[in-house]
């Protein structure tokens, strides 16, 4: 005799009940018309932070209160539904950071002390607008790759700001007489500098430090060379870097296989990396192969052209 089943076991009906559900769930979240649902709602949402933005609005204001309920209803019900499509493991909902960052959003809202500050209370408001990210995959690696540039942005400020010091205590000692609004101590040295980071009021400050002193002009053409071009440049190849391994994983996504044996299907950073890295040995090797069958097939060819 077969051993019954144990209520919300496998076997059990309440357990087919769930996984019915979590397969339902899972299309839904799945579907395009899903996702063009809750962006249009967003672009709804933020319209009517606009609107209420203006001072008078008589009787559509407690309407517009309405609208936000609809709108909290409608944020909660899509945060359950994407919960529900992982069926047996909701955990693994928080695995992806931009639905632990959906829910930050969304639950911040009912936080009963927040509804006593009303300016709190409209960025959280206006803080659901960047989940549109989400729904775009240019955005969303735009976001992943300005993430993986900050290692690389905090190495580069840290020599950005040895060079505005440097260049600081220069502008001080060289300027500091004669221009004690622009360089009288270290914190206006530097807020000059800064400014001059734009290129906006160069000649005007070349031509005023060339009366002073002659090495003016090594001065600010030196920082010019250096902070400007060579520092900018290094912070602009750090971002397309990254943004070019933001690109690769974002590709990979749906081709990395499971490796981490936890069955849900969900490709890993690691294993994302890891395909992405295979896909780069396998383009270097189609390229040198093509470049050994070229010097095969140009061997040959100029031998006949040599033969007399």
């Amino acid at each position: 005799m077969s051993e019954p089943s144990r209520p919300g076991g496998p076997g059990s009906p309440t357990a087919g009940l769930r996984s019915r559900l979590a397969r339902r769930c899972a299309r839904i979240v799945n579907s395009g018309p899903f996702d063009v649902a809750i962006v249009a709602v967003i672009v709804v949402n933020a319209i009517v932070l606009g609107i209420e933005t203006y001072p008078h609005l008589g009787t559509a204001r407690p309407v517009l209160g309405w609208v936000e309920m609809v709108f909290r209803a409608v944020f909660v019900t899509e945060i359950v539904i994407r919960v529900l499509a992982h069926g047996r493991r909701p955990q693994d909902f928080f695995r992806r950071g931009w639905n632990v960052f959906d829910l930050a959003v969304i639950a911040a809202i009912f936080i009963p002390g927040l509804h006593g500050d009303p300016a709190l209370l409209r960025v959280l408001r206006v803080a659901r607008v960047v989940r549109l990210v989400r729904f775009s995959p240019g955005l969303r690696t735009i976001v992943t790759a300005l993430l993986r540039s900050l290692p690389g942005v905090g190495g580069f400020l840290a020599l950005a700001m040895v060079t505005l010091y440097v260049y600081g205590m220069l502008g001080w000692l060289l300027f500091r007489d004669v221009y004690p609004e622009a360089y009288g101590d270290i914190g206006k040295s530097l807020l000059t500098l800064f400014v001059l980071l734009s290129l906006e009021n160069l000649p005007d400050l070349i031509a005023q430090g060339a009366d002073h002193s002659p090495w003016a002009v090594v001065y600010y053409v030196s920082y010019v060379l250096i902070a400007v071009n060579l520092l900018l440049n290094i912070l602009i190849a750090v971002i397309v870097n990254s943004m070019e391994e933001a690109r690769r994983l974002e590709l990979t996504e749906r081709l990395a296989p499971d490796y981490d044996e936890d069955g849900d299907g969900i490709p890993d950073r690691v294993d994302r990396i890891a395909i992405s890295q295979r896909l780069d040995d396998l383009r270097a090797a189609v390229v040198g192969l093509e470049r050994e069958l070229r010097v095969d097939h140009d061997g040959p060819a100029r031998n006949r052209r040599e033969v007399p």
